[in-house]
């Protein structure tokens, strides 16, 4: 064999050597690369089913916590709790007007025959309890707290008086409605005459109550006024005389009205 074809033969069996071995390289990466994907793909399909279980779990226990029952706060009034109370619009609605009594321990300070030592009487002859007293009865009654005002409307302003709608709320029930109206002299009382006013409708929302009902009774008044009032004569500061009431036990008037005698009857 000449040398010619004895390099052609080494090289045909070098270059199909070559061949074979890169062959057999390509297929082990294969499988390598295979066996790796596999088992990546198991630990992806292990972390995804253990993750299931972990949600499945958590959303159990979220349930068993939700199917808990709340526990209610104890109330001494016996009256039903409502969640809703603080998303009521009182200035349309009368959530709870008449449903039913209040309790009768409630009712009992409500209807107590008011104190005659706590009854003043205006210049003019009006009996009235002073709005504090209505306060002290609905805090004896409902507890500080049980009960609110709230405004309904804006306040309306005219050249020298003030007057807005008031609702008495009690035990979250609408009780009554009222408008209070408040004298003022220059702008700056307009925040004082509207403390006057609330206070005004207060006194007669209380009325709906049973509080100090005797104040409109005109055999009470007429009884009250001849035996705990007098009438007197005052003289003002530009000489003219003027008739005023004031209770017995009081000082008699005194400057810019000054009391000179009383009235005969």
């Amino acid at each position: 064999m000449s040398s010619i074809a004895m390099l052609l033969v080494r090289g045909s069996f070098r270059f199909s050597s070559t061949q074979s071995i890169r062959s057999r390289f390509l297929t082990s990466q294969a499988k390598g690369i295979t066996k790796n994907t596999q088992s990546w793909a198991e630990k992806l399909a292990t972390a995804r089913s253990d993750a299931s279980n972990g949600t499945r779990t958590t959303a159990s226990s979220n349930s068993a916590r939700h199917e808990m029952p709340e526990v209610q706060a104890p109330n001494p009034m016996n009256e039903k709790s409502n969640d809703s109370l603080s998303g009521r619009n009182w200035e349309a609605g009368f959530d709870g007007i008449g449903v039913k009594p209040f309790p009768a321990q409630v009712a009992r300070v409500l209807s107590e025959p008011i104190d005659k030592e706590d009854v003043e009487i205006k210049p003019d002859g009006l009996l009235y309890l002073p709005e504090i007293k209505y306060r002290r009865i609905l805090n004896r009654a409902f507890g500080p707290g049980g009960w609110g005002l709230a405004p309904q409307g804006e306040a309306e302003i005219s050249q020298s008086i003030l007057s807005r709608e008031w609702i008495l709320i009690c035990l979250g029930r609408f009780v009554s409605t009222a408008r209070g109206e408040q004298e003022f002299f220059r702008p700056t009382g307009i925040p004082t005459a509207n403390e006057g006013a609330k206070s005004n409708a207060l006194m007669r929302c209380c009325k709906d109550l049973g509080i100090a009902s005797e104040l409109w009774d005109p055999r009470f008044i007429r009884q009250f006024k001849a035996k705990y009032c007098v009438e007197v004569w005052c003289q003002t500061a530009d000489g003219k005389k003027k008739r005023y009431w004031r209770r017995k036990d009081d000082e008699p008037f005194a400057y810019p009205n000054k009391e000179v005698g009383i009235v005969s009857r």
